[in-house]
């Protein structure tokens, strides 16, 4: 069993652990009268423009916030020791590197804590790169709960409680707490909630990112859609299987389109669901939903499915608000004469 608990334990009691301060883009930082080659690097001309340190309490949302930066298009590092920020931030700021925002999680699983990550951002600090401290902090009895609902051990327990944990880590992590620009209770704070208090806090300083919404079309004799978020069934719509001329054909042929909304139903289902997509789609990103899935389905997969996942693209992509992607899984199977049939 490894004695990084009572380490950690003893760093608690005594204080930060004596230890060399980090050196970052320079040396002798700590010598009375620097060497002349001891000039930082220029890390104004980086095109890093925003790193985000995340740290606190296990169980607090750390992984939650993690999420949030990912989400919003940062480059993200879960789980780094202190002393690796180092080595990351000296490959973000070298000249070749085209990373401009990144978050790192940095906790007590990497090891002795307090005096290396304290040592990072006085570094950082030193050097004029922009940078910003977040701190996960919950309540005893929310992250006891939280750890009893994920039946997951504290990293700080060892063979004991998760109590005992909880405690060691507070001690370790409070003289932090006050480095942070900004700390965020989580108690009481659904994941959905967390996450929006979050970007609220950080990302109006970046430009927002779209909702990256996934259309496909599919056939339910091939199978259900896999991971949508949401199914639409055409079946109830004209069926050009049985037109032995557009049988051959998929929905991307205009013939197919035509005949599929020859007698006004399409246009009605059109009228109904294109409503509903302008307000559900602003709602899922207000809840922090980054990407969805809406899926087409008809019964093969190649005619009704396909025509109507092509308009409802069309018809997305002149929105800037979103970023559409096509799939037609099933367009490529071949079309048997007991194929795509309409609902029995």
């Amino acid at each position: 069993m490894s004695d990084e608990p009572e380490r950690l334990q003893d760093m608690a009691v005594e204080g930060p652990a004596r230890r060399p301060r980090l050196r970052l883009g320079r040396r002798g930082r700590d010598a009375q009268q620097p060497e002349p080659d001891a000039t930082p690097r220029p890390y104004a001309e980086t095109r890093l423009e925003d790193l985000v340190v995340i740290t606190g309490y296990s169980g607090a949302g750390k992984s939650t916030a993690m999420n949030v930066f990912e989400d919003a298009g940062y480059f993200c590092v879960d789980n780094l020791p202190p002393e690796m920020i180092r080595a990351l931030v000296e490959l973000f700021v070298h000249e070749g590197s085209k990373v401009e925002r990144a978050a790192v999680v940095s906790d007590v699983r990497g090891g002795d804590y307090f005096e290396a990550l304290r040592a990072v951002l006085e570094d950082l600090e030193a050097l004029g790169l922009r940078h910003r401290v977040l701190f996960l902090h919950a309540t005893d009895d929310a992250i006891l709960t939280r750890f009893q609902e994920t039946r997951r051990r504290h990293p700080l327990a060892g063979a004991s409680t998760v109590e005992r944990g909880i405690a060691l880590e507070r001690a370790v992590l409070e003289p932090i707490k006050g480095l942070a620009d900004v700390v965020i209770d989580s108690t009481g704070l659904k994941a959905h909630m967390l996450r929006r208090r979050i970007a609220d806090e950080f990302l109006p300083r970046v430009p927002a990112s779209k909702l990256a919404v996934s259309l496909e079309s599919f056939g339910f004799k091939h199978g259900p859609a896999r991971d949508a978020d949401m199914v639409l069934d055409v079946r109830f719509l004209p069926n050009p299987h049985y037109e032995p001329d557009l049988r051959p054909l998929t929905g991307h042929d205009q013939r197919v389109v035509d005949y599929v909304g020859r007698d006004g139903q399409l246009e009605a289902f059109y009228e109904r669901l294109e409503p509903l997509l302008d307000y559900l789609l602003p709602q899922y990103v207000a809840e922090g939903k980054a990407h969805l899935t809406i899926a087409v389905g008809c019964t093969g997969g190649r005619h009704r499915s396909v025509a109507i996942t092509e308009y409802l693209a069309r018809r997305w992509r002149e929105r800037d608000d979103v970023f559409v992607e096509v799939t037609h899984r099933d367009i490529s199977h071949a079309d048997r004469r007991d194929g795509d049939r309409g609902p029995s």
